[in-house]
């Protein structure tokens, strides 16, 4: 894949794992408590699984309680789009990559700080980067 290109659905199913795709293609939902970055604390930035756009800091990431990792806000704005989700029988606000589409998770108007959002992610749609 060339460098801000986006992948391919054939690139995709070559390089992610069926879960990483059924999440950010399908918008599938990781087990709570089972995803790679639910239970990390390490420093770095925290890019999108399908195009490498970075788009949470660990800075802003806080344990929730719910198995799946949050965070208080998105490095920016413009690189989380925030949709309405009717699935499920339930109202809800799911978060895409702005860049390429790919379904992150959801936020909620629970969290702490300033915002009052907790950004739940799928970490199957993430890829941790170590800070320098």
């Amino acid at each position: 894949m060339a460098e801000g290109t986006i992948p391919t659905d054939e690139e995709l199913r070559e390089r992610l794992t069926p879960l990483q795709y059924e999440v950010t293609q399908h918008a599938a939902t990781e087990r709570a408590f089972s995803g790679t970055y639910w239970n990390v604390d390490d420093a770095g930035t925290y890019h999108c699984i399908v195009c490498d756009e970075p788009l949470f800091s660990s800075e802003t990431k806080y344990d929730a309680g719910c198995g799946w990792p949050s965070f208080t806000d998105a490095l920016d704005p413009e690189k989380v789009t925030r949709k309405e989700d009717r699935s499920h029988g339930m109202l809800r606000v799911e978060t895409v990559c702005a860049k390429c589409g790919a379904h992150l998770g959801h936020v909620f108007p629970d969290g702490p700080g300033p915002t009052g959002d907790r950004f739940c992610m799928n970490s199957a749609s993430l890829d941790l980067k170590p800070a320098d």
